[in-house]
């Protein structure tokens, strides 16, 4: 088989895949739990101009009137949810922030019964918005920070729904209506690590000796425009003599492929054509796939005609977000499963489909667990453009993380050979997407912090 070709469905699969359910399940929330970890980072982790050295990981539970319960788990990233919030609290005060919306969200949904974990979090998010409003003193706070707050709720949600309704698999437990998004099987997903302003050259051409052939490099560097420009150029014309001759069997030229995050630092389009002028001239410009955020969200202009795909990340909260961008000629969208809830992304998802817009999923620095719920999405979207079948997954916990090794013994999967990358990818198989790469099976580590003590 080719390299990262796609796996092919079983009979069972496709079986599984045509067949008629019965109606889901009226589910009733008959109780609620919650607790966080926080997990120091091996060094500041910079970007949006703040540094985040500790993340709070947040575990959620739901137990049903039925007597079913289910755990989910949730990484907090304030300043990439809202910068605003990080920089007018302290590091601490702001994840209280954040822990304090989960935890209301918790009680909003005490005594609810649902059919539909998307149904759920349709039904709270606009209260649980507008309290998260009301704690962070913004009236102006950015949707994504309630979503993050969330992201465990609704990760809880659909296990417990899995359970109530008897699905095992991920790919059954996909509403009808988002699975045309999400219907490939892909062997490989390419494993995207994180390059930052300060990581040396000399690591990002280790990183391809080992493999890895799509990395997301940080753009947009401190100082004035023109600074930033200037540091941008050089950025880019350092990298692309170090490894622009580097090849991949991955991408469809053989070239590696350059992505690119501002982080929104860009404050016009002349300022970014700029920058791509200075990668024709290097020899650069036909291989950048992709520039990220390369502007502020607030700038709500047409970008159709900027020569290069543009993708929408943290400026999509929501699929009407999404869509906006989609119209405003962004033509690739990063999806969070593990930042913006399941929920939402899904729709997200099916919207960009509809329109053919490619998607890849980013990461959030999340814990192991959640790499396996972001790695389901990705492994079932189509093929990135210019690249071979299979999927694109940021992750970059093992990157930042002191207790990286300490965490993946949480996962109830961790000696999976998914579990870690294999030259640059991640290799699927079949168990993978039988267990849904084990995000169906009890975590003894969360389980333990909910026991009911002697």
């Amino acid at each position: 088989m080719a390299a990262g070709a796609a796996v092919i469905a079983s009979p069972a699969d496709l079986i599984l895949t045509g067949c008629s359910r019965p109606a889901p399940k009226k589910i009733t929330i008959s109780m609620t739990k919650i607790g966080f970890e926080t997990e120091p980072l091996i060094r500041p982790f910079g970007f949006k101009g703040g540094f985040m050295k500790e993340i709070w990981q947040t575990i959620s539970y739901l137990r049903s009137s039925s007597g079913a319960h289910s755990i989910g788990l949730g990484t907090q990233n304030v300043l990439w949810s809202d910068a605003q919030v990080f920089a007018t609290h302290s590091e601490s005060a702001s994840n209280a922030i954040m822990y304090s919306i989960t935890d209301r969200a918790l009680r909003l949904i005490s005594g609810h019964s649902f059919t539909s974990p998307v149904e759920l979090l349709d039904s709270i998010l606009p209260e649980v918005f507008e309290y998260g409003k009301k704690v962070t003193s913004n009236p102006q706070l950015r949707k994504t920070f309630a979503l993050n707050a969330m992201v465990g709720i609704d990760n809880a949600a659909w296990l417990l729904y899995a359970k109530e309704n008897g699905i095992t698999t991920f790919d059954e437990m996909i509403p009808p209506e988002y699975r045309p998004a999400l219907s490939h099987h892909h062997k490989k997903v390419a494993a995207i690590p994180l390059m930052a302003y300060t990581i040396p050259i000399e690591e990002i051409m280790a990183a391809t000796d080992n493999g890895y052939f799509f990395m997301k490099i940080k753009i947009g560097q401190p100082g004035t425009q023109e600074e930033m420009l200037e540091k941008d150029k050089e950025r880019l014309s350092a990298i692309h003599l170090a490894i622009g001759d580097v090849k991949t069997p991955y991408t469809k030229n053989g070239k590696l492929p350059y992505y690119f995050d501002a982080n929104g630092r860009y404050e016009n389009k002349d300022t970014l054509l700029k920058l791509l002028d200075h990668a024709k001239s290097i020899g650069a410009f036909d291989q950048i796939a992709i520039i990220e955020e390369p502007f502020a969200e607030e700038f709500e202009i047409d970008v159709s005609n900027i020569p290069v795909r543009l993708a929408s990340d943290e400026s999509a909260h929501t699929v009407e977000d999404a869509i906006k961008r989609i119209q405003m000629g962004y033509k690739a969208m990063a999806l969070k499963a593990i930042a913006k809830t399941l929920s939402m992304t899904m729709k997200i998802a099916q919207a960009a489909y509809e329109r053919d817009i490619p998607c890849f999923c980013a990461d959030l620095t999340v814990n192991p667990v959640l790499v396996e719920w972001n790695k389901n999405i990705a492994a079932r979207l189509a093929s990135f453009p210019g690249i071979g079948n299979l999927g694109l997954l940021e992750s970059n916990g093992h990157q930042n993380y002191q207790n990286w090794n300490t965490m993946l013994g949480y996962h109830p999967r961790k000696d999976a050979p998914w579990v870690n990358v294999k030259g640059g990818v991640y290799e699927l198989d079949r168990e993978f997407y039988k267990t849904g790469g084990g995000i169906f099976d009890p975590m003894p580590h969360y389980e333990e912090m909910f026991a009911v003590k002697a």
